[in-house]
């Protein structure tokens, strides 16, 4: 019995089964590449759902991760810290925000931005308590909470895990339109993805965003903008939202903010927004933790210093032009922006799961995403010359070559 098998089957007995990973066990990565239990070395082309786009290990997160461990790991907010201000002035000096609020996961900080959207709807609108609805989209995934789930239209989310709060009105991603005719009197915000991820690499229409953020601004209501996939350099900007010229009233970050080795996560808004939290409010016991903050500080650093959002842009543009090239019958059409890729297969050609087994085999990792999409999202680090050698490979794969179809 391999290796391989043993851990798999060790998983299998003692894991709840919430998830169907592809079967490989992983046990070290370095760079755009992880290695197996039984020493094979696959590429790895989805980043972690984008949390690792600095690559795995980067140097200079991981320096900072052990030089902060020997220090001081974890205070609670009870007490002041001497690395969550300095974090978080970096933070908002680089999106343009007056204050962050530090948390840990991207569901946390999604629950956040909801409760600062309500409660700025009672203490800026003046909305009666209990009235607050916010607009969201079909096709979203936001996390995993009760309330979150509660708004999703995929059905497997919901079931079983109901009743659900109130609060939420759904309408079509990228219409303008559908926004506009949802907004009430009652209506506190709009939360969007930038680009839909987990539905599929969705990219709606150019201009979507600002033109989002207008009408937000012409109805008293504010834009909470979901980049916890699309931010930090994944679609060729520091955050996807920069397509448009804007990252909305409220901004919503995570997985590469801990540069794949913590878990840090964070809301920004301006003073007017953010005001209304006060102390007892909210809270985390580990949300802006030293060693939190030192790793979200130098996660920063290698996106912005070395460059990331732009060669995101050149190797993304570059390599979807590659990729629409490949002849094959069971691709639809390639999609996405930066390295926020997305190959659609065909509905005829069955799901894209057996697609994503046969990469696998050929020592490429990728998953599937709204049953026809393979997602591909490298780190930010790969080169070109790296992408090059896995364009053959693709191009077989997806004309059939290995795929139980």
């Amino acid at each position: 019995m391999s290796r391989t098998t043993q851990f798999i089957q060790q998983t299998d007995r003692y894991s709840a089964r919430n998830y169907g990973p592809l079967p490989v066990v992983l046990e070290r990565g370095e760079g755009c590449f992880v290695w197996d239990v039984d020493g094979r070395r696959y590429l790895d082309m989805l980043s972690a759902y984008s949390a690792v786009n600095q690559g795995h290990r980067h140097p200079r997160i991981m320096q900072a991760l052990r030089d902060q461990a020997e220090r001081l790991t974890l205070t609670s907010r009870a007490f002041h810290n001497d690395r969550m201000g300095s974090f978080l002035e970096i933070l908002c000096e680089a999106t343009g925000f007056d204050r962050a609020l530090p948390m840990n996961t991207g569901a946390e900080a999604v629950e956040t931005g909801i409760k600062v959207a309500r409660k700025w709807g009672y203490e800026t609108k003046g909305l009666a308590d209990g009235d607050a609805e916010i607009i969201v989209c079909a096709n979203n995934f936001h996390g995993r909470t009760t309330t979150i789930v509660g708004f999703s239209s995929e059905s497997q989310y919901r079931r079983g895990f109901g009743p659900f709060a109130p609060g939420f009105k759904t309408i079509p991603f990228g219409d303008v339109g559908a926004l506009e005719a949802a907004i009430s009197e009652r209506t506190v915000a709009f939360l969007v993805e930038p680009i839909q991820g987990e539905g599929g690499i969705v990219v709606p229409p150019d201009g979507y965003m600002m033109r989002c953020h207008e009408i937000c601004r012409e109805h008293g209501m504010l834009l909470l903008n979901d980049e916890i996939q699309t931010g930090l350099g994944r679609t060729g900007k520091l955050f996807c939202g920069d397509w448009d010229g804007t990252r909305g009233d409220v901004l919503i970050v995570g997985k590469a903010l801990g540069g794949g080795v913590y878990p840090v996560s964070a809301i920004l808004a301006d003073d007017e927004v953010m005001r209304v939290f006060h102390p007892g409010d909210h809270g985390s016991t580990f949300g802006g933790n030293p060693l939190g903050a030192a790793v979200g500080e130098a996660s920063l650093g290698v996106i912005v210093d070395e460059g990331l959002p732009a060669r995101s842009l050149d190797l993304g543009r570059w390599f979807a032009e590659e990729l629409r090239a490949i002849e094959s019958p069971h691709i639809d059409h390639v999609r996405g922006r930066g390295l926020m890729i997305g190959i659609v297969i065909k509905e005829d050609s069955g799901p894209a799961r057996p697609f994503c087994e046969a990469l696998m085999d050929r020592g490429i990792l990728c998953n599937d995403t709204h049953h026809q999409v393979i997602r591909i999202s490298p780190p930010l680090v790969i080169t070109r010359e790296i992408l090059e050698e896995t364009l053959p490979v693709i191009a077989d794969v997806t004309s059939g070559a290995g795929v139980a179809v």
